[in-house]
């Protein structure tokens, strides 16, 4: 398949080109950070399409040919429950509306993109009382464009609980097979947020709706222990007092949890969360552990606290120490080819703001991909019809 071009904003690291797969070419790429920036670069040949710059000043100027596709994964800091709660109006997500500006702009200059992908925390769906998202869907749906949304929670594919809201929207004349939409909500990819927020919409919003049907994956996902190593690299062993410190923050519950590892005898490898939680009116840092074979969902690292923490138990013997960069990248599923930053919270920031690249290749390979050759099909449909008119009109 030829010409499948896209457009990369808010880029990150790249993970959702990585996700696309080979058979894409990005025609522009673009961050704030360069730092994010540099690491892009250096695992995409150098990137001279990737342009370092707030998107507020990115104009259609600098946009280059006509894309297939547009992939937005705008900023959450407003819109998750780990924010401020400013939602999609306030200076981080708020970046939505510069981004739709130049959508609105490349359709007012003909070079309208027929697919667009969108991708955010799931509380786009709740934020602002479940205003935001009502107010996005109206504004793509005023631009012709008709869509669905899906949460994809990466623990399908990565040992990570990883939720996340995508929205992917369609030009009215593209062509949709009847194999991509199904006629109601599937309970994994269309959980009851999803369905509230969709009952929420106008009469004329719902009529635009699609529920894509996405199949479920059958494959066996990574192993938490096939992602830790050993003795890692960039990050070292606590000692015995900081261990114990980290086991002190532990609730009664989560300390049986310790203790039910050690009784086994065998090897467990956990991971640790420190959050502040709310008892009797008195905040203090608690230590939540788990051992089910799945990380916590990554974050950037604003403080220690948003540090995910490995446990390692076996027997009497219990380590802590930091995740690594290069585990959370495996988390994030990128192969060990993956260039990372030396500096750990640089790589750590890099995957914490990012999308899991086989989430994107799962929509990639379901979606976007058909959506895009039934596109072209049209294409060289149109063009064929066209020669055969323009024929029988000289007859």
């Amino acid at each position: 398949m030829t010409n499948l071009t896209f457009y990369e904003f808010f880029a990150g690291g790249g993970l959702a080109r990585i996700g696309l797969g080979s058979l894409w070419t990005c025609l522009f790429a673009n961050d704030i950070d360069e730092k994010k920036a540099e690491v892009y670069r250096r695992n995409f040949s150098g990137a001279p399409e990737m342009v370092v710059e707030d998107i507020r000043h990115i104009t259609p100027a600098m946009l280059p040919g006509r894309a297939t596709l547009a992939w937005a994964s705008f900023p959450c800091q407003d819109l998750s429950l780990a924010g401020k709660g400013g939602g999609l109006r306030a200076e981080r997500s708020g970046t939505f509306w510069s981004f739709w500006n130049l959508i609105t702009a490349l359709n007012r200059e003909g070079r309208s993109i027929p697919i667009i992908a969108i991708e955010n925390v799931v509380g786009l769906l709740t934020s602002n009382n479940g205003h935001d998202f009502q107010e996005l869907i109206t504004v793509i749906t005023a631009e012709g464009y008709r869509l669905g949304a899906m949460v994809v929670d990466a623990v399908h594919f990565v040992p990570q609980s990883r939720p996340r809201l995508f929205i992917i929207a369609v030009k009215e004349h593209v062509p949709i097979p009847d194999e991509l939409t199904t006629c109601t909500p599937h309970s994994i990819w269309h959980p009851i947020p999803v369905v509230r927020a969709y009952r929420r919409l106008s009469p004329s919003m719902r009529e635009g709706w699609i529920w894509w049907n996405l199949p479920v994956p059958d494959h066996a996902r990574p192993r938490l222990q096939d992602v830790i190593d050993p003795e890692p690299i960039g990050v070292s062993w606590h000692s015995r007092e900081e261990t114990l410190r980290l086991l002190s923050l532990m609730s009664p519950v989560n300390i049986a949890k310790v203790r039910h590892a050690q009784a086994t005898g065998r090897l467990h490898i956990g991971t640790v969360y420190k959050r502040t939680r709310t008892q009797n009116g008195v905040k203090r840092q608690r230590a939540e552990v788990r051992f089910d074979g799945i990380s916590g969902c990554l974050r950037t690292p604003a403080g220690g606290s948003s540090r995910q923490t490995i446990l390692v138990v076996e027997g009497d013997d219990i380590r802590s120490r930091l995740l690594s960069v290069r585990e959370a990248a495996r988390l994030m599923g990128l192969p060990d080819s993956y260039w990372l930053p030396e500096r750990y919270n640089d790589g750590y920031h890099v995957m914490g703001d990012a999308v899991v690249a086989p989430v994107v290749s799962w929509l990639e390979t379901h979606i976007l991909r058909p959506l895009a050759a039934g596109l072209v099909e049209s294409a060289e449909s149109d063009q064929y019809a066209g020669k055969r008119n323009h024929t029988l009109c000289l007859i």
